[in-house]
């Protein structure tokens, strides 16, 4: 059998550790030369696949590569770019086939959430279709943890770590100084559907923090909310309050909505943090400051989780394996043993059961009041900001690699996208 080239994309939000995975993808690649002759990766994602922009990772030194594990975000770039379905776009995933035939692509490695899972579904079904055959294998990664089947996801181990951190160390802050100046303080965290982010910021309540927190499962409730951040001042003297940027009112209309939508048709989410500190500030008086996590919560690899990096480059690693077995359609999962001690393994699971899915906060890992978590939850996040991986410093910083990204020549026209 002769050897096929592979293709790996990086898409959507990136992470601090979706390098790693990439790292897992061309590392494990690279031991199987008689299978898989080099790897090109998607430039700016999937759309470099459509624009036929493909980096030739063989130019990239093992050395460069290596250092992917400890450098975040999206080494050759990503995008938010969904493809619609064959029906109403098949233009699209028709280009995808003729730029795989045009450079022997026999793997597709695509590494990102929900969406990524629907698009690599879809390639997988498009290829049977048009006589060329394409091993597709989706590489878990999305810092809302919102994948179904797989106990976590890529990117969320991290991201808790460092919005219970920084919880935890904004609160101590609003310790020392309430007695005369800020009570209240509120940090914004990712999350659109699922709470399990604004979860990890609760954690910091085992170190006799009065923090709330605002999960998109649960309806907001002002005067219930007014209710209980009064209780925690009144005890305690302040109150920190971590809200999900999905916190939304009873009709579904999210407290941060702008009005506008992203590349995906999602409302275009930010705003959660100011509009409960001023509800507060109208409501009670206290003194507030807020901050939105944004960007420094997936980013942030100096912080990373040890168990979220390893399993990042756990995960690319056997998709890569998986596809060299034959295996079409799927995505490799963890499967966890045990939380004491913490022992995982990976699986899988059919992308057919994957795509468009979103796996959301059980009820039982929600306190009753709503306002924090549970011994379940906090069973089940502990393990996954277990650790610490920190990246190699010179001069003060953190040393992250920029890769070469040589472009591989086009053999096809152009393609709008």
């Amino acid at each position: 059998m002769t050897a096929k080239n592979a293709f790996y994309a990086q898409s959507g939000g990136v992470t601090a550790v979706i390098n790693a995975s990439a790292c897992g993808v061309i590392e494990t690649a690279r031991q199987h030369t008689d299978k898989i002759a080099n790897v090109y990766a998607g430039r700016n994602g999937i759309i470099g696949a459509l624009t036929e922009d493909l980096i030739d990772t063989s130019q990239e030194s093992a050395e460069n590569i290596a250092a992917l594990r400890h450098t975040p975000s999206g080494g050759f770039g990503s995008c938010r770019y969904k493809l619609k379905s064959l029906e109403a776009n098949q233009r699209e995933y028709e280009r995808l086939i003729e730029v795989f035939k045009a450079h022997d692509i026999g793997y597709f490695f695509y590494n990102g959430g929900g969406d990524s899972a629907d698009t690599c579904y879809k390639v997988s079904q498009l290829s049977e279709k048009m006589g060329y055959p394409v091993q597709a294998v989706h590489v878990p990664k999305t810092v809302d943890n919102d994948l179904p089947i797989t106990d976590n996801c890529p990117g969320f181990g991290s991201v808790a770590k460092y919005i219970a951190t920084s919880t935890l160390e904004a609160s101590f802050d609003v310790r020392s100084m309430c007695a005369t100046s800020t009570k209240l303080f509120v940090l914004e965290v990712m999350g659109r559907h699922a709470g399990w982010i604004a979860a990890a910021g609760a954690l910091v309540a085992d170190q006799g923090i009065p923090v709330l927190t605002l999960f998109p499962e649960v309806e907001f409730d002002q005067d219930k909310f007014m209710a209980a951040v009064k209780a925690k001042v009144e005890e305690h003297g302040y109150c920190s309050v971590v809200v999900s940027e999905g916190c939304h009112w009873p009709d579904g209309r999210f407290l941060a909505e702008q009005g506008t939508r992203d590349a995906f048709g999602h409302a275009q989410l930010g705003g959660a943090a100011p509009v409960v500190a001023n509800m507060v500030k109208e409501a009670l008086g206290y003194k507030f400051h807020w901050a939105v996590a944004d960007y420094l919560q997936r980013a942030a690899r100096h912080l990373a989780s040890k168990s979220d990096v390893e399993q990042a480059y756990a995960l690319g690693k056997a998709a890569v394996e998986y596809a060299l077995q034959g295996h079409n359609a799927i995505m490799p999962t963890v499967v966890r043993k045990s939380s004491d001690p913490y022992v995982w393994e990976i699986g899988e699971a059919p992308l057919s059961e994957v795509a468009n899915v979103e796996k959301f906060m059980p009820r039982d890992f929600i306190s009753e009041d709503g306002y924090g978590i549970t011994d379940k939850c906090r069973e089940y996040l502990y393990p996954l900001i277990s650790g610490e991986d920190y990246p190699p410093y010179e001069n003060g910083l953190p040393k992250y690699v920029t890769l070469e990204n040589a472009a591989v020549p086009k053999k096809l026209g152009p393609f709008e996208v």
